[in-house]
């Protein structure tokens, strides 16, 4: 991620110094929005890597987890695994097995 020039960086705080506080609440909510948007395409973007069947795996507590996906869903990927349990994972912590 690039920074900002400081001298954007020192005009965007002193802009917020000047912000009272429904301003405040309101910039917040802008920004928080904003940051669940991009994780969002991020995610999106990481789930285009997986198809259904693919053998993966992931780590739990250290130990890494090996199964199946079964289920693309909105924002994880059901994967059974090779004990017989079902886990719902993020994408970003899921990786594939090349068979």
């Amino acid at each position: 991620m690039d920074k900002p020039p400081i001298s954007s960086t020192l005009k965007i705080e002193e802009f917020i110094k000047n912000l009272k506080e429904d301003e405040l609440i309101y910039l917040n909510h802008l920004i928080v929005e904003r940051i669940k948007l991009i994780h969002k395409a991020r995610s999106i973007e990481k789930m285009k890597e997986f198809n259904i069947g693919d053998r993966v795996y992931f780590n739990l507590e250290g130990k890494k987890v090996y199964g199946r996906i079964i289920r693309m869903n909105r924002k994880t990927i059901s994967i059974k695994t090779d004990e017989g349990g079902r886990w719902n994972v993020s994408p970003a912590l899921v990786k594939r097995i090349e068979e």
